[in-house]
């Protein structure tokens, strides 16, 4: 397959994981796309906000500004999206060009790739706004314009850090049911994996540094997912591959 185009890139974290913990994954992504690679730094003060709408709209008023101007001098005009965690389900949102909180995002218009890492697009006790997502746009709802790839980290607990082992089989069985559903210690691996998505399951991988000394963001685990990204044709992919 031939690559995608290179073009700069946008990268939204997760819910109270400090701006700190994304350098490493920034600093790889660029040597390894030779683009820009800007962070939306979030601090964990407005995390816990967004428990609110407006919360979500004060990040992805940060995240338009960003997308707006690295696509301004990108190759293609476009960026891509990188979002770990709850970030992944507030990029979905950013990519619709419906009204929310007084806004229209439409980032599909700027915005042709959306990479998730350990998003938790379902779960049985999802949040309200969680849930507002997936009811308002369900799957891969931009898929004739945006390429999704869902990448999810399948752990062994064994050898996971007391977090991961302590925490785990609660936020799994709040998500799939499962106490011991396949995950990265906090997400499992279904709820990882969005619906028209090109998916990607990598063994060994944990949510976050918390979660296990190998996550999404470290160096070697971004050499790992990244090459999908950088595919082309994402119907090309089997569901469940594995890295």
């Amino acid at each position: 397959m031939k690559p995608m185009p290179a073009q700069p890139i946008v990268i939204l974290g997760g819910f109270l994981i400090s701006p700190e913990a994304y350098n490493p994954m920034r600093a790889r992504l660029e040597q390894l796309s030779g683009q820009p690679v800007q962070l939306v730094a979030v601090g964990k003060p407005e995390w816990l906000l967004t428990v609110f709408a407006f919360a979500w709209a004060r990040i992805l008023d940060r995240v338009a500004s960003s997308v707006a101007e690295l696509a301004a001098r990108s190759p293609t005009g476009r960026v891509t999206l990188v979002g770990h965690s709850s970030g992944g389900i507030m990029l979905r949102l950013f990519l619709d060009d419906a009204p929310f909180q007084g806004r229209r995002y439409n980032g599909k218009a700027l915005a042709d790739t959306l990479v998730m890492l350990g998003s938790p697009h379902t779960a049985l006790k999802a949040t309200l706004l969680r849930q507002m997502v997936q009811r308002r746009l369900p799957g891969s709802a931009f898929a004739d314009r945006v390429r999704y790839v869902s990448v999810a980290g399948d752990l062994d607990l064994r050898g996971a850090t007391p977090m991961a082992q302590r925490l785990a089989p609660t936020a799994h069985r709040n998500s799939s049911g499962i106490d011991d559903d396949r995950g990265d210690g906090l997400v499992p691996v279904p709820s990882a994996l969005l619906e028209g998505s090109t998916p990607l399951v990598l063994p060994g991988v944990a949510h976050g540094g918390a979660f296990g000394p190998s996550w999404y963001g470290s160096p070697e685990v971004v050499e790992r997912w990244w090459p999908l990204v950088q595919e082309a044709g994402s119907s090309n992919s089997p569901s469940g591959t594995k890295r």
